[in-house]
């Protein structure tokens, strides 16, 4: 994907732009990758992570909505056209019906995105991007740490939460997860059973 760099884009012109091998995110009227490097490309205990939480989210969530990878979703910020491209997306079927199947971004807010700090990203970064989702709708962004093996919880018109350890994360908004942090990262094998 080649882009002038004193152009900007439409949505509809980045939606036009071939795909490539590089992941990029429509920030300000720009194709802007994901992954500015390689130094910052998700390494194993991000993958691992993101395939963990995949499978926890979707065994909680699957009869209320759909949790995917990766997903570009069209939101609006301070009227201008943004679109991420989240780790992981929930969006319930009262968001979008479970009926809905096209090959788009998503077209609605959804519920819960998940961001996990790569390599080279900052939690002050995650947490600038997380306030953004906020504002553009989203109702709950968890910014992920492997390293410090945290997850922080942003909400509309709450102070961030951080989970760790023994620390239970539940929320209403999605029903049937229940479970302490530091077994999101057993599972992951990132830290042992009896850390």
């Amino acid at each position: 994907m080649v882009q002038s760099p004193n152009k900007r884009l439409t949505l509809e012109e980045f939606l036009a732009l071939p795909e490539g091998d590089v992941t990029y995110e429509f920030v300000n009227g720009a194709a802007v990758p994901k992954y500015k490097d390689d130094e910052m490309s998700p390494k194993f205990f991000h993958s691992r992570f993101q395939k963990t939480l995949l499978i926890l989210l979707d065994q909680c969530l699957r009869s209320n909505g759909r949790v995917e990878v990766e997903w570009a979703i069209k939101l609006k910020i301070n009227n201008q056209d943004w679109m991420p491209v989240p780790d992981l997306t929930y969006v319930s079927y009262n968001q979008l019906p479970a009926d809905w199947l096209k090959d788009e971004p998503c077209p609605v807010p959804p519920e819960l995105v998940v961001e996990i700090i790569s390599p080279g990203q900052t939690f002050g970064e995650m947490t600038e991007k997380a306030t953004d989702y906020i504002q553009a709708g989203v109702a709950r962004v968890w910014v992920v740490d492997t390293k410090a093996r945290t997850i922080t919880i942003f909400a509309p018109a709450c102070i961030p939460t951080t989970y760790r350890d023994d620390r239970l994360i539940s929320d209403d908004l999605l029903p049937g997860l229940e479970i302490p942090a530091n077994e999101v990262f057993q599972r992951a094998g990132l830290i042992g059973s009896n850390s």
